[in-house]
């Protein structure tokens, strides 16, 4: 059976590894991105009944709240505008004034085209970590941002 480039596109996932995020209208590199989740929290109730003449214990679980969606971005640690501007947005909560934004997060297929589309809503900073540094270690320097926000929702653009 001949499988043609479409099908095999149609069929196949993507890669974890072509992505993009823009936060705003910027786009920023990021070495990762985690905590794209939708989550609810549960409730139990507990019921008893008497229908046979005897007490049965009944439990039933039902969705509640959202969950907080917390993400983290990592990213190389290169002295540059937009990294300072991950600093400076985080600086900003010290003054009293807490700026969300909107971030988007593109998983694209090999010619750059995003193919799902994560976009978070009303995020901001909630901490940033600087690499931890070692004198006997050749790796990468790479600082960490988390963040919080309203909601997520996801495109799939099929």
């Amino acid at each position: 059976m001949a499988t043609s480039k479409d099908d095999i596109k149609q069929a196949y996932p993507l890669p974890v590894y072509n992505y993009k995020v823009n936060i705003d209208k910027d786009t920023i590199a990021f070495s990762e991105v985690s905590g794209l989740n939708i989550a609810y929290e549960k409730i139990t109730y507990k019921e008893s009944s008497t229908e046979s003449g005897k007490a049965s214990p009944r439990v039933f679980n039902m969705p509640s709240q959202p969950t907080q969606t917390t993400l983290t971005l990592k990213k190389g640690l290169v002295p540059s505008k937009s990294q300072a501007a991950l600093y400076d947005w985080i600086n900003s909560i010290a003054i009293n004034q807490v700026i969300k934004k909107d971030i988007v997060i593109s998983l694209c297929d090999e010619s750059g085209g995003a193919r799902v589309t994560w976009t978070v809503f009303n995020a901001f900073p909630t901490k940033l970590d600087a690499p931890a540094f070692s004198a006997s270690s050749n790796e990468v320097a790479i600082e960490s941002m988390e963040l919080m926000a309203d909601g997520i929702t996801i495109n799939y653009n099929v």
